[in-house]
């Protein structure tokens, strides 16, 4: 499941993912950046993981597919969890993406907010 969080701001968007994503969590999460990125020319991402199980195969190919359209479209990445391999996908989407990507521990959550809001 994906939810937009409250504190998504300007060219700033948050969700909560959890559970098992699926196809159809991608049908409102991608139109919502988009129309940040349309709206601000570049977004800046915040993604919590809370209790994530990770994608079914076709959420994994829409997670791809974003990532493909969107490589030069974001700015800064936060990618907020609790467990080490959430710490490990922060490096092995670096590749992926032009943007800066930085983990944070869920405990951090409110420092990885204040680093997607600061001006570069």
């Amino acid at each position: 499941m994906i939810q937009k969080l409250e504190k998504s701001s300007g060219k700033v968007i948050g969700f909560a993912l959890s559970e098992k994503l699926h196809d159809e969590d991608y049908k409102t999460f991608v139109p919502e950046v988009e129309q940040v990125i349309e709206r601000a020319g570049k977004a800046r991402l915040l993604a919590h993981f809370h209790d994530f199980h990770g994608w079914d195969a076709h959420a994994l190919w829409d997670d791809i597919n974003f990532a493909a359209k969107h490589y030069n479209h974001m700015e800064r990445i936060a990618l907020v969890g609790d467990r080490k391999w959430e710490e490990w996908m922060a490096k092995v989407c670096k590749p992926f993406t032009m943007a800066k990507v930085q983990y944070f521990d869920a405990s951090e959550i409110q420092r990885a907010w204040e680093w997607l809001f600061e001006e570069s």
